[in-house]
């Protein structure tokens, strides 16, 4: 039977995985969606001098949740903004937020 040291580790997570964790973990969201909009804005200047053009760097959010609620809306996107800073700070380039009633 082979060690299970022999296989190799799993792909790392895509992008769209990590935050989809990590926002649960953070917020335990009633509702959380997640779209790659990525390919709207291929080609983009800003986009290909950033080195983003191989997709998974502009997201949209919909997020409902709680912890969320009773906050103003700049408190909510420093909130989910902060939860994500590892990712804004290795390659994120949009996250368009959208906070939902719980």
């Amino acid at each position: 039977m082979p060690d299970s040291l022999d296989r190799p580790p799993p792909p790392p997570a895509r992008r769209q995985q990590r935050i989809h964790a990590t926002l649960h973990a953070a917020f335990a969201p009633s509702r959380l969606e997640l779209i790659d909009e990525s390919a709207q804005h291929a080609g983009h200047q800003g986009v290909r001098e950033a080195g983003h053009d191989q997709g998974e760097s502009h997201f949209a959010l919909r997020i409902a949740a709680a912890s969320l609620q009773n906050l103003s809306r700049l408190e909510q996107h420093r909130r989910i903004n902060q939860a994500v800073a590892a990712e804004f700070a290795s390659g994120l380039h949009a996250l368009r937020i959208t906070v939902l009633r719980d």
